[in-house]
């Protein structure tokens, strides 16, 4: 299986308005076979179904109300049922199109959840959508800052099965719980630089890993725009660590990723 999977990326970011063709094309000459575009917000819903019509069978969007809301930082703030309410329609609207509900989660960053009201009402928002994903028998596109036992406790609670958990910040003994509740990690080019990340892959099973970029956030270096085509710096770092081949981590993640979202194998030409 010769390729890369992005299991998670933000093509509706403001910072690829410019120029997402040409992103695009460098993904494909960097090997990318997919990339899982998730939105954060109802506001991001039509460009991203869009991006998925306009590069069909590469661009796979995900919906979902991510756990902060806002896109300039002085205005973010902790999601409410009303920013569900919003989105509900448009996800209803285009269930057809999804490969996965996502970016959803939980946050708990003291800024965004200093009190205990904050976090139950991401809790609600997180809960709807887990049981929209249960209705239409979708994965799950995870976020869950500075609260990764919540999170993955939360998904057990609720009965989620196919689940990717992106970025992840916690323990690796907190991962590991999500591993024996058959829970995927996606890691982002950011390893090279997070010794978090590192610690995380050298206890995690190659089974549960996948790649991402978390574009335009989670880069190699900090503060420059990340792109899809760095998948393959999350993939060599994985691999040194793991004491691999390059190929051996990019078949086993690109198959992990076909087994986590089921559509995409359906979809990408492999």
């Amino acid at each position: 299986m010769s390729g890369f999977v992005d299991c998670h990326c933000h093509l509706a970011a403001s910072d690829f308005l410019t120029d997402i063709d040409a992103v695009i094309e460098q993904a494909k000459k960097a090997g990318l076979l997919a990339l899982v575009a998730v939105a954060e917000h109802s506001g991001e819903f039509e460009r991203l179904i869009e991006l998925s019509e306009r590069y069909s069978r590469f661009v796979l969007p995900c919906l979902g109300v991510h756990p902060v809301q806002g896109n300039l930082p002085q205005e973010q703030r902790a999601a409410t049922l009303q920013d569900l309410q919003t989105a509900l329609p448009l996800i209803e609207r285009y269930k057809e199109h999804l490969l996965a509900i996502g970016e959803v989660g939980l946050d708990f960053t003291p800024r965004f959840a200093s009190t205990e009201a904050q976090k139950n009402e991401q809790r609600k928002v997180f809960i709807e959508q887990i049981e929209i994903a249960k209705r239409l028998d979708l994965p799950l596109n995870v976020h869950s800052r500075s609260a990764g036992r919540p999170t993955i406790n939360l998904l057990k609670e609720q009965g989620a099965k196919k689940v990717l958990l992106h970025a992840f910040d916690g323990k690796p003994s907190v991962a590991m719980e999500g591993v024996k509740a058959g829970f995927f990690f996606s890691i982002p080019p950011s390893i090279v630089r997070s010794e978090q990340k590192q610690k995380l892959v050298k206890q995690l099973p190659l089974e549960f890993i996948c790649l991402e970029t978390d574009s335009p956030a989670l880069g190699p270096e900090k503060q420059m725009r990340n792109e899809p085509k760095n998948i393959s710096i999350s993939c060599q770092y994985i691999a040194q660590i793991k004491g691999l081949s390059v190929e051996n981590v990019m078949e086993v993640t690109t198959r992990n990723a076909c087994k986590l979202f089921p559509k995409l194998q359906k979809l990408i030409h492999l």
